[in-house]
């Protein structure tokens, strides 16, 4: 492990001092790594693995091969930090569905991403949005939304991605869809008891189709 992660710092030109911060350690703490005295925690591993753009195999010298980053002193190219999100299972955009909640899935996105989870979305009723079948929505976890945004929402045990109105002094909640082929879903009084929000939709990643 400490001659991987010696490699990789004088490839990427990058100092003790500058990882260390990088990844929220002390320099000494890394010196004690690469010098062997101590083994780094899984954690720590996965920030330097994330930092390099490899994997934690590579780091621990159970793969010999890098990531196409690991070229940057050829090529000039920065990696791009990411980091792994929960995926719990699809979500309705049409009628809800059932909550399936998978949390042994991930899918990683940029740290610019600030989601707790996200869910992949199955239908069309928010095509108006550019949220289509098969996109992978992330969710910041709130019990509230304001009116306008759009939410993930748990109906019973199903779910669907809507955008949220919500009328307190008539006890009303409209759940529009983003397409004109669909009626909006209304819910009043007691039926409220039912309904609830799991969280903002934040953010949305698509394949290029």
């Amino acid at each position: 492990m400490r001659n991987r992660i010696k490699e990789l710092r004088s490839k990427m030109k990058v100092t003790q001092a500058t990882l260390a911060k990088a990844i929220g350690v002390a320099q000494n703490t890394l010196s004690y790594w690469e010098q062997g005295k101590y083994e780094a925690d899984n954690y720590s591993l996965q920030k330097i693995a994330d930092y390099f753009g490899v994997s934690v195999d590579y780091i621990l010298g159970r793969d010999d091969i890098t990531h196409s980053n690991i070229l940057y002193e050829q090529y000039g190219i920065l990696p791009i930090e990411r980091k792994k999100i929960p995926m719990l299972g699809e979500i309705a955009c049409g009628q809800p569905i059932f909550a399936d909640e998978d949390r042994e899935s991930y899918t990683e996105a940029g740290t610019n991403i600030k989601a707790d989870f996200c869910l992949k979305a199955k239908g069309d009723s928010m095509i108006n949005a550019r949220i289509l079948d098969g996109d992978i929505v992330f969710i910041k976890k709130q019990p509230i939304v304001n009116n306008g945004e759009i939410a993930a929402v748990i109906i019973g045990d199903e779910a669907t991605l809507k955008r949220v109105y919500y009328y307190p002094e008539t006890e009303k909640l409209i759940l529009n869809p983003e397409n004109p082929k669909y009626e909006p879903l209304v819910y009043v009084g007691a039926e409220l008891e039912q309904i609830r929000i799991l969280g903002k939709a934040i953010a949305f990643q698509s394949d290029v189709r």
